[in-house]
């Protein structure tokens, strides 16, 4: 059984779908409070370095479409 004790629900009963949505729901409900999720000094000084080698040459990384289709299909490329 996987029941949640806070929601009292037992998970393995709801559908796949049902199970994304709850996934979902928790995550966008994260990301509304998501100035209670401090970075450490290490995680803002790499997301710095990261903004500032774009800053340098936004021409370097790869667009979204790019990487998704290096994920989707790795052995294509």
């Amino acid at each position: 059984m996987s029941t949640h004790p806070l929601l009292k629900v037992d998970i393995s009963q709801l559908s796949v779908a049902e199970r994304i949505q709850l996934a979902e729901d928790l995550w966008d409900s994260i990301l509304e409070q998501q100035e209670e999720l401090p970075l450490s000094e290490a995680q803002q000084q790499e997301l710095d370095r990261r903004l500032e080698s774009y800053k340098k040459n936004p021409a370097s990384g790869s667009s979204w479409e790019a990487v998704k289709k290096r994920l989707v299909s790795p052995n294509e490329l």
